[in-house]
């Protein structure tokens, strides 16, 4: 017998950035804004849940995906983005399912076993 493969509602990025590369995220922002269906997120200039650093989050469909992952990949001028479904499981989302683009930021995943 198969174990069932969850089910994806839906996706986030989440756009990291530090004091120097803010414009730079604030660029990429304005520019999914304009370009893509999104929700995007709050600014975070701290530390929030398991983002050890600045972010903010853009929340989008599953049928974004394939146009706007790898837009994200040919367009986030150096910034790391954190790609991951929406499965109701915070923890494997944020790990097992784990897409990086550019440079991988260590999360606190202890947010997560700590609510379970």
């Amino acid at each position: 017998m198969s174990k069932r493969s969850p089910q994806i509602t839906g996706y986030h990025a989440h756009v990291y950035y530090d004091a120097d590369s803010k414009k730079t995220a604030a660029r990429l922002r304005r520019r999914i804004g304009a370009r893509f269906d999104t929700v995007l997120g709050r600014w975070h200039d701290e530390a929030v849940g398991p983002h050890p650093v600045s972010m903010y989050q853009v929340a989008f469909e599953t049928d974004l995906f394939a146009e706007l992952v790898p837009w994200l990949a040919l367009n986030r001028e150096g910034l790391s983005i954190l790609v991951h479904p929406e499965t109701g499981d915070d923890l494997i989302d944020h790990s097992d399912f784990a897409i990086w683009l550019g440079d991988t930021i260590k999360l606190r995943l202890d947010r997560f076993r700590q609510r379970r």
